[in-house]
C-alpha cells in the first residue's frame, strides 16, 4: 500500500475540489455547473458582508464570473435546492437520490407536530394559492408569528419550509436571493416517485460521492459531506475497497487506511511521484467545502477554524465573517474583510496569517494578487488593508497595492 505524505495528500484533495491550480480561461455559464458537478453540491447561505457564500465559493475556483449565472441555471432547471450537506444547490440530475431521502423523512425538522396540526387550514391555503397563482415568495403571504420558535420566521413561511422539507415544493428561482416556491410537480414534470432508488442504494451512491469530491478521505470525514449516519461507515468502506470500488493509501501522520476514488486514479499517480504541484492563492469561504469539516480542516491542513458570526462579539478572536486564506496547497490564514460597495472599496479590516508562516515578497505579492482579483470581482476599483497580524504585513501588501494600481 503506497504511502503518501501530508503534502501530496493534501493536493489530491484540493486537485479533487478544483483549488489546486487557478482557472486557465475567463470562466463561462457552464463552467458554474461543471464546478458544482465537481464539488458535488454548493452550500446556501445569505450572509452578505462580502459576496454570499455560494457565489464565493465559485470565485474561488472560477475567478471572474457573473454570479446570476447560479440563478439562471437554478432557473433553468439545472440546479434544484435540498439539504445536503446543509441547505444546498445540487445537479438536477441527483434529484432521484433526493427524493429518497424526501420520501423517507430523513430531512431536518423544525417544526412540531402539533404545530402542524394547529395550521393545518393555513397550510391548506398557502398550498391552494401556489396551485392557483403559480410560483410564490414568503413576502408574498400575509405575516403572523408565533412566539418562541426558532429563527423567528412568521408562520408562513414556516409552513412554506416544511412543505419544501417534505417535497411537495420546490424552490423554482430565486429573485433577489429570496426563495420562489412552486409544486414539484411543475418544477418536475417528467417525475415519477417509482423512479426514486431505495435508501441503502442512496446511502452507497452518497458515500461514493463523498470519496469523488474529496479527492482522498479517511472513514471519519466521509458522514459530514452529505450529512449520512455515521454508523458502519468503515466497514462500508472496507468493503468497496475489497470488491476494488476504491484504492486504499496510508499518510504520513495518521494510523488509518485512506480511501481514493478510482476516478482519481490519474491524479493519484501523480501525487505519487510527486509531481501534482499546488500554485493556487485565493480567498475561500467559511462555508467553502474544503473547510466546512473544521475537524477535517483542522486535521489535514493544521488549520483550526470557526466561523465567528455565531459567536457573541466580545469572544470573536478573528471577526464576524473571516475568510480563510489559501496558499499554493496552505492554508496560511484568515482574512477580515468587507465590500463597502456604496464607495467602491474592498477593505481587509484585518489580515491574519498563521504563527510559522515566513513572510517574504513572494507570499505578499501572492497575497496581494488574490486580494486585487476579489476586490475587483466585487465591483470595488479600491482595495485597502487597514491592519494585519503581523503588523507590517498591511503595510508592505498596501505598497504592492499601491504600486500595482498606480502602474
Amino acid at each position: 500500500m503506497e504511502r503518501l505524505s501530508l503534502t501530496q495528500a493534501r493536493n489530491l484533495m484540493l486537485a479533487a475540489q478544483g483549488l489546486l491550480n487557478g482557472p486557465e480561461k475567463p470562466a463561462g455559464k457552464q463552467d458554474v455547473l461543471f464546478c458544482i458537478r465537481k464539488m458535488g453540491v454548493l452550500q446556501i447561505d445569505t450572509i452578505h458582508v462580502v459576496a454570499r457564500s455560494p457565489y464565493l465559493v465559485l470565485f474561488s475556483r472560477l475567478g471572474s464570473y457573473t454570479p446570476s449565472w447560479l440563478d439562471e441555471l437554478e432557473a433553468e432547471g439545472k440546479l434544484f435546492e435540498y439539504w445536503a450537506h446543509a441547505a444546498c444547490y445540487i445537479p438536477v440530475e441527483d434529484f432521484a437520490l433526493f427524493r429518497r431521502i424526501m420520501l423517507e423523512d430523513h430531512h431536518p425538522h423544525y417544526i412540531s407536530p402539533e404545530w402542524l396540526d394547529e395550521h393545518r387550514d393555513m397550510q391548506n391555503q398557502i398550498l391552494q394559492r401556489i396551485r392557483d397563482e403559480g410560483p410564490l415568495r414568503s413576502a408574498d403571504f400575509e405575516q403572523s408569528k408565533t412566539p418562541g420558535l426558532w429563527w423567528n420566521w412568521k408562520d408562513e413561511k414556516r409552513i412554506l419550509e416544511h412543505l419544501f422539507n417534505l417535497g411537495e415544493l420546490m424552490i423554482s428561482r430565486r429573485i433577489k436571493f429570496q426563495r420562489v416556491y412552486d409544486l414539484s410537480q411543475r418544477v418536475m414534470p417528467a417525475w415519477q416517485d417509482e423512479m426514486a432508488p431505495d435508501f441503502e442504494t442512496v446511502k452507497r451512491e452518497l458515500i461514493m460521492r463523498s470519496v469523488h469530491c474529496l479527492g482522498i478521505t479517511r472513514p471519519e470525514w466521509v458522514a459530514d459531506y452529505y450529512r449520512l449516519p455515521k454508523k458502519g461507515i468503515g466497514e462500508y468502506l472496507n468493503r468497496l475497497a475489497e470488491d476494488q470500488r476504491l484504492i486504499t493509501c496510508e499518510v504520513d501522520g495518521f494510523n488509518d487506511v485512506f480511501y481514493i476514488h478510482p476516478d482519481h486514479r490519474g491524479v493519484y499517480d501523480q501525487a505519487c511521484r510527486q509531481s501534482l504541484q499546488a500554485t493556487y492563492t485565493t480567498l475561500l469561504s467559511p462555508f467553502d467545502p474544503l473547510v466546512w469539516d473544521r475537524t477535517r480542516a483542522r486535521q489535514l491542513f493544521d488549520f483550526d477554524y470557526t466561523i465567528e458570526a455565531y459567536v457573541p462579539a466580545p469572544k470573536r478572536k478573528y471577526g464576524y465573517f473571516c475568510l480563510p486564506l489559501l496558499w499554493k496547497g496552505q492554508l496560511i490564514g484568515r482574512v477580515d474583510a468587507k465590500a463597502h460597495r456604496s464607495a467602491g472599496c474592498f477593505e481587509i479590516k484585518t489580515l491574519y496569517l498563521e504563527s510559522g508562516v515566513t513572510v517574504n515578497d513572494g507570499l505578499l505579492s501572492d497575497i496581494c494578487q488574490a486580494l486585487i482579483k476579489c476586490a475587483h470581482w466585487h465591483s470595488c476599483s479600491k482595495l485597502i488593508v487597514t491592519d494585519s497580524f503581523p503588523g507590517e504585513v498591511a503595510e508592505r501588501i498596501n505598497q504592492m497595492i499601491s504600486v500595482l494600481q498606480s502602474g
